[in-house]
């Protein structure tokens, strides 16, 4: 049987516009997916029902339709997306009236059953995240075009690969191999070049989006379409399969996929086979992303220029702490941020600056009071007085938690293209999530002179955001890295050098397979990107800083 190629043209709510049409007319594709949803998208799109109770789904998503449905009939490719977000049957409702008005006869269909906002008091949004077996029954029956709401972001490809082989809920290993490829395409040109460590070793202007060639096996080739932008390697590959994961079990809806199974061989120039993929069966619960407002939140940015910057920053705190004594916020932060340079050659580069964040369930707690005591030192504070932005009167912030359903509570349903819905049972084998067995440790590499220098000289890193939590996946590129740094980044030397990670709980997860550690970083975003919690408040940035920070590396390996 010829492999599925399943191709994606969207990474999130917001990625490349023309990508849609740019994969339907750069190459062969049976599929093309499309991934809208985050943890903050939902927020967003929570906010948006707020307003208007129709709303709730990725508008850009129909304007890219649009343009593109004479396309997807003439190839036949068939469309699967999660832009339903928190209204499939809205979006679903749309396209059907787009197809009719352009005279197109393209099938929709759609999949619902994972909003569970009315069991969730207080939160704006509580959806399950489901698997792709909902997908699968929709393309059974005929659908070109399928709109699901949260599932998984890998339920994407699995779905579409289960109905195309006729897979069952019990053949893990298959779709277990389905789940890795679906992990590696969800964020689009991260699979490509983009975001990547070593980007330098490619031109990544403009990556083209991935693909996969997924066999009857479950097997896969990672690619894209010939002369895009970017480059598809082990590294590329490595890179996306340890983003927002953990340990060695990788748990969804319809199988847990084993990541310490995980065996990736270069193919050929951009082509690389993803093999050996383990599964077992799913946890008996589904997840559940809940979203609510956590209060309000305001922020002021003082700049710092020239001499006595900390002196600067020590007169400004105390002026504005005797104002907020007055009607004291329930959070209050100030970071002073050296970009200051000496004898600078320009006064940006000879400022510094001076962040104060503060939080309060009251928006006057952080409103304009606050602001307006704020702008009133511009003539009375420290020399060189001035703000990045005038600050506002305090806008709402959102708090993502996560909490588990038995499988069997969610009515996960799909809505064939003839409107019938049909109810999409539970597998029919569970088990519960356990940690793996740790994995053995490679010979320590010999002895020898040492360099103190980055350790983005030797390894590649990726992370992202879970919640509250930050994952950093650290590779090392050649077999005596591996052994040098399996024993070398310990969790006391990632404490060590990521100095906000000292206090907080930090899991290391080995996996040779892949020759990565892989850390958990367990509250270092407090209660999610929406609430802005940090610098980077969604950790994209956190592996950069790993990589930049000096270790004695040893000089074979530089």
């Amino acid at each position: 049987m010829n492999p599925l190629r399943i191709g994606n043209f969207s990474g999130f709510y917001g990625d490349r516009f023309d990508a849609l049409r740019e994969m339907l007319t750069g190459g062969e594709l049976d599929v093309l997916t499309g991934d809208y949803l985050a943890e903050l998208t939902m927020l967003i799109l929570a906010r948006d029902r707020l307003k208007d109770p129709g709303a709730g789904y990725a508008r850009t998503f129909l304007r890219q339709l649009e343009s593109a449905l004479g396309l997807i009939q003439e190839r036949g490719v068939r469309i699967v997306t999660n832009a339903g977000g928190l209204n499939p049957a809205g979006l679903a409702a749309h396209i059907g009236e787009l197809v009719d008005r352009l005279g197109i006869p393209l099938r929709v269909a759609h999949v619902e059953g994972d909003d569970l906002t009315a069991d969730h008091s207080g939160a704006l949004a509580a959806h399950a995240y489901l698997g792709g077996f909902g997908i699968a029954a929709c393309l059974r029956a005929g659908a070109d075009i399928v709109v699901t709401g949260r599932v998984t972001d890998a339920a994407l490809v699995t779905g579409p690969a289960a109905a195309h082989f006729g897979w069952g809920p019990g053949e893990f290993d298959k779709l277990a191999g389905a789940v890795v490829a679906g992990h590696v395409l969800e964020c689009g040109t991260q699979a490509t070049g983009g975001n990547y460590a070593f980007f330098q070793e490619g031109d990544v202007r403009r990556p083209g989006f991935p693909l996969a060639e997924i066999h009857a096996d479950g097997s896969s080739v990672i690619t894209k379409h010939p002369g895009t932008g970017g480059f598809v390697d082990v590294g590329t590959v490595t890179a996306q399969l340890l983003y927002e994961t953990g340990g060695a079990r990788y748990a969804g809806p319809d199988v847990t996929a084993r990541i310490d199974s995980v065996r990736l061989r270069q193919e050929g120039p951009d082509r690389v086979r993803i093999e050996g993929v383990k599964g077992e069966a799913p946890p008996p619960t589904l997840k559940v992303g809940r979203n609510r407002l956590g209060g309000f939140r305001n922020e002021v940015v003082f700049v710092l220029t020239g001499l006595g910057v900390e002196a600067k920053a020590d007169l400004v705190k105390d002026q504005l702490a005797t104002e907020m004594a007055k009607s004291p916020p329930a959070e209050v932060r100030w970071e002073l941020v050296r970009t200051d340079r000496p004898d600078a050659g320009t006064e940006e580069t000879a400022s510094a600056l001076l962040r104060l964040v503060v939080r309060d369930p009251d928006q006057k707690a952080v409103g304009r009071a606050l602001s307006g005591a704020a702008i009133e030192l511009a003539l009375a504070s420290y020399p060189g007085f001035h703000v990045l932005a005038p600050p506002g009167k305090g806008d709402p912030y959102g708090i993502f938690e996560d909490t588990y359903v038995p499988q069997g509570e969610v009515p996960h349903t799909a809505v064939l293209p003839d409107g019938r819905p049909v109810r999409v049972p539970p597998p029919p084998e569970t088990r519960p999530l356990a940690a793996a067995p740790p994995a053995g440790l490679p010979a320590p590499l010999e002895q020898g002179a040492t360099c103190r220098a980055p350790l983005g000289l030797v390894a590649g890193a990726r992370s992202g955001d879970k919640g509250g939590n930050a994952n950093v996946g650290v590779w090392a590129r050649t077999d005596e890295a591996w052994r040098w740094l399996a024993y070398e980044l310990t969790v006391d030397r990632f404490r060590e050098l990521i100095p906000e990670s000292r206090e907080l709980p930090v899991t290391r997860h080995l996996l040779p397979g892949l020759r990565a550690l892989n850390f958990v970083v367990t509250g270092i975003l407090g209660a999610g990107v929406a609430s802005r919690h940090r610098f980077d408040p969604q950790a994209k940035a956190l592996g950069e800083w790993l990589r930049s920070r000096h270790l004695d590396i040893p000089e074979a390996l530089l």
